[in-house]
């Protein structure tokens, strides 16, 4: 029998620090791999993640506080609190918090592929390597996932 997994607040696998923070609330463990959730909070000011697409994964965001701005290709989308967007695989994106305070989302991953990705990311920044497109690319290799502003064919 499956059990019901419930995570409180201030619960969960931290990455980050400070204010720039992501809680893991579902490794996939539970879900049989099919769905990683997490929340997010980004400060203001903090470099946007270089525009790319995933080839194996859905990504969910819904906006509980503040205001991202979502890129996608050439076009720019402003979310508020009560907000969601869903990037289906193969489209390019990135986000960034345009407000003066942090921002706040919950980020769904399906499969939960990306989940393993934000603890590797958080190893890469904690051994001192720069974040760019030269120390990403492999990165994001690992996860099905590279730099573009187009859509996949």
């Amino acid at each position: 029998m499956a059990k019901v997994n419930i995570v409180r607040p201030g619960e969960g696998e931290i990455l980050g620090s400070g204010a720039h923070q992501i809680r893991i609330l579902e490794n996939g463990e539970h879900t049989d791999h099919r769905l990683g959730f997490a929340e997010v909070t980004i400060p203001p000011g903090t470099p946007s993640p270089l525009q790319h697409r995933h080839a194996q994964h859905d990504e969910g965001f819904y906006v509980l506080a503040g205001t991202f701005r979502f890129t996608v290709g050439e076009d720019q989308y402003d979310a508020g609190p009560g907000t969601w967007v869903i990037v289906p695989t193969g489209a390019p994106h990135t986000f960034a918090n345009v407000g003066d305070e942090n921002a706040v989302m919950l980020n769904t991953f399906t499969p939960d592929l990306y989940v393993q990705y934000f603890r590797d990311f958080k190893a890469m920044i904690d051994s001192g390597q720069p974040v760019n497109a030269e120390t990403m690319k492999p990165l994001w290799k690992n996860y099905a996932t590279e730099i573009s502003n187009e859509y996949a064919s």
